[in-house]
C-alpha cells in the first residue's frame, strides 16, 4: 500500500512539474521570441477613417481592439480612437506575437538595471516619442529590466520592419517605429554604440513601439 501511494504521489508530481512547464496549452509558439505589446498611435490632421493591416512574420498571439483581418477605425488628430467594428473607443492598436525572427544585437547600450528608466526616457525622447508615448513604453518594460545587472538594449531597424510590415490607409506622412530588443546580462560587455536618429512628425503621423526580450 506504501508503495502504491509513493508510486501515486511520483506520477502526480511528474505530472504537476510538467504543467507548470508547459502551460495548459500548447505552448509550442510560446517558446519562441515574443513582440510584446507593440502600440500603434494614429494622429491624423483631422478626422478620418484608417484602415490599419499588419503583415507579420509569425503568430499574432493577442489583439485589442479584435484584429481579425485588419483594423478599420475612425481616427481623430488627438489620437483617439473609434473602432468601427464595436463602436468603442480606443487610445491605440495593440498586438502581440511570436516569431522566430533572429534580431541583430551587434550595436546597442549596456546599462545598469538601475539606470534603466533614465536611459529609456532620454533615448525615447530623442528618437521622438511624446512624454505620453515614452511614460507608457517605460511603464510596460521598466518592471521587466530594472532588477537585472545589466541589460543589453538595441533598437531594432530594418529586421523589425521587414518582418511586421504595416499597410496604413491613407498612407501616413510620417511613421515612427520604435522597436527595442534586450538582453539581461550578469556583467558588463563592451559594445559598439547603436546610432540613433530623431524623428520629425509630419502631417499624418503614426508611431508604433514595442519591444522583445533575447534569450
Amino acid at each position: 500500500m506504501k508503495k502504491f501511494k509513493y508510486i501515486f504521489f511520483l506520477i502526480s508530481f511528474v505530472f504537476l512539474t510538467l504543467l507548470i512547464l508547459t502551460g495548459c496549452e500548447n505552448n509550442s509558439i510560446y517558446d519562441r521570441p515574443e513582440a510584446e505589446k507593440p502600440v500603434i498611435y494614429l494622429y491624423p490632421t483631422e478626422t478620418m477613417e484608417v484602415i490599419v493591416e499588419l503583415d507579420f512574420n509569425g503568430t499574432i498571439t493577442c489583439s485589442y481592439p479584435t484584429y481579425d483581418d485588419g483594423w478599420i477605425v475612425t481616427a481623430h488628430p488627438d489620437g483617439t480612437l473609434i473602432n468601427q467594428k464595436d463602436e468603442k473607443e480606443y487610445s491605440y492598436l495593440f498586438w502581440e506575437g511570436t516569431s522566430n525572427i533572429e534580431y541583430d544585437m551587434s550595436k546597442g547600450f549596456v546599462i545598469k538595471g538601475e539606470d534603466t528608466a533614465k536611459f529609456l526616457r532620454d533615448k525615447l525622447e530623442y528618437i521622438g516619442l511624446t512624454p505620453k508615448e515614452y511614460n507608457e513604453f517605460i511603464v510596460y518594460w521598466l518592471p521587466k529590466m530594472q532588477n537585472n545587472t545589466y541589460n543589453l538594449i538595441t533598437f531594432q531597424n530594418d529586421i523589425y520592419l521587414d518582418n511586421a510590415k504595416l499597410n496604413i490607409q491613407p498612407e501616413p506622412d510620417s511613421i515612427l517605429r520604435v522597436f527595442m530588443a534586450y538582453k539581461p546580462l550578469s556583467e558588463y560587455i563592451l559594445i559598439e554604440e547603436q546610432t540613433l536618429e530623431p524623428f520629425k512628425r509630419e502631417g499624418f503621423t503614426v508611431i508604433e513601439w514595442g519591444g522583445t526580450i533575447v534569450n
